[in-house]
């Protein structure tokens, strides 16, 4: 019998190679886990870095288009597990049918989500404060990160995690997200009413400044016109490091156990 596909989908600023504990527990468990980074970031951290141009300008719908192709050639529909804006493209995929099922974690708002906390707004400045930014890649800086994901580890763990994983990010999707209750057809539409799709878990860190609780919550309010099972759970003391920081098993091992209990 084959090992059930999972395919793990990083966000903004952290390099996909940061999933690879989360990898190695799921194989552990029986599944088949993979961690493809988004179209243009090089296979490594200080690769990417070096070439920031090679993901500048990346939008949403390129995004899910890149990972839809993966998914087009497994041998099954994956499970998905997406934090940040990949948690954002884990909904898309998941509402269009071709995934099991999905775990979207501290996952960035979707069209429909109003809340737009100033924790948000601030942790995104880097990138707002120049429209320009709209077409590049931009970098945090250390502080930046602190704020953005390692307000809630110690300074010596954020500075560790940001030497760690830390890459440049495209500018788009941030300006696409901000624009999508004011666009028809904006890229993060998800379609949240799909009665069909597989379970979804929403997973919230309850300090989290990037994507705070509220966001999380009104994304939960989204999905009330589908019979899908959409169950959220909140981590109260973590931020959006959760994937990455020395906590990140209690996380993975709560999505594990959820999928078990959706027969995934």
């Amino acid at each position: 019998m084959s090992s059930k596909p999972v395919l793990f989908i990083h966000g903004l600023w952290i390099h996909t190679t940061s999933w690879a504990p989360w990898v190695e527990l799921f194989n552990a468990n029986g599944y088949a886990a993979i961690a493809p980074g988004w179209p243009g970031v090089a296979d490594t951290v200080e690769a990417a870095r070096a070439d920031p141009d090679s993901i500048a300008d990346k939008g949403i719908d390129e995004v899910t288009a890149h990972y839809a192709a993966i998914i087009a050639a497994l041998p099954e529909p994956p499970i998905l597990v997406g934090h940040s804006f990949g948690g954002m493209i884990a909904q898309k995929l998941l509402g269009t049918g071709v995934a099991a099922g999905a775990v979207a974690i501290d996952a960035a708002q979707i069209k429909g989500v109003l809340p737009l906390p100033l924790s948000a707004l601030h942790a995104t400045l880097p990138v707002f404060k120049n429209p320009a930014n709209k077409h590049r890649a931009v970098s945090l800086t250390e502080e930046q990160f602190r704020f953005a994901f390692g307000n809630t580890v110690s300074a010596e763990e954020s500075r560790r995690l940001w030497q760690a994983w830390a890459i440049p990010a495209p500018g788009r999707p941030l300006f696409e997200a901000a624009a999508a209750n004011f666009s028809l057809h904006s890229p993060a539409k998800v379609d949240t009413a799909n009665a069909d799709r597989g379970p979804l878990l929403l997973v919230a860190g309850g300090k989290d400044h990037t994507v705070p609780e509220v966001i999380t919550t009104s994304t939960l309010k989204q999905y009330r016109h589908s019979d899908a099972v959409t169950e959220l759970q909140e981590f109260p003391d973590r931020g959006h490091s959760l994937t990455i920081d020395e906590g990140w098993r209690e996380v993975a091992e709560y999505a594990l156990d959820w999928l078990k209990r959706q027969g995934l």
